[in-house]
């Protein structure tokens, strides 16, 4: 998918397309490595990709951001080459003669509803559930009571 390199700054993820390609061979067709780095730049958009982000982890950074990578891919491909077709959400009908298609965008929250549109930004969203939740980080530092 991505792999500290000695090129990249410590802490930071560099995209590796020949991994990502082998992980996703589907997509790696389709998707030039020129069009999977600029994915890869714009999964960095929705997943900080620094030592101070909130995935510590390079290994598992790495493979949240090439999920990313394979789901913005499949957002931006034309149906042909294995693209949703402009379609956004889940499909909720569909019917056969004179093709007709009905998509439901509007059951998810906002923030999972662009995630959902792909197998892809599905698995990111539920492998990235914990950094949505609130932490509570105590203070440290011993008060001295106002009263003395």
């Amino acid at each position: 998918m991505a792999a500290a390199t000695p090129e990249g700054a410590a802490g930071v993820v560099v995209f590796d397309y020949a991994t990502w390609a082998v992980r996703y061979p589907v997509l790696a067709q389709a998707v030039t490595q020129d069009q999977a780095q600029a994915c890869f730049d714009q999964a960095t958009l929705y997943l900080a990709n620094t030592p101070a982000g909130p995935v510590r982890d390079l290994a598992r950074r790495a493979v949240l951001l090439g999920l990313l990578v394979a789901h913005i891919a499949t957002l931006e491909l034309p149906q042909g080459q294995g693209g949703q077709a402009g379609l956004v959400g889940r499909v909720a009908s569909a019917t056969q003669g004179s093709v007709t298609v009905s998509t439901a965008y509007a059951t998810l929250d906002e923030r999972a509803a662009w995630f959902a549109q792909t197998s892809y930004g599905a698995a990111f969203w539920a492998a990235t559930r914990g950094l949505r939740q609130a932490r509570y980080v105590p203070d440290m530092r011993r008060r001295r009571p106002p009263w003395g």
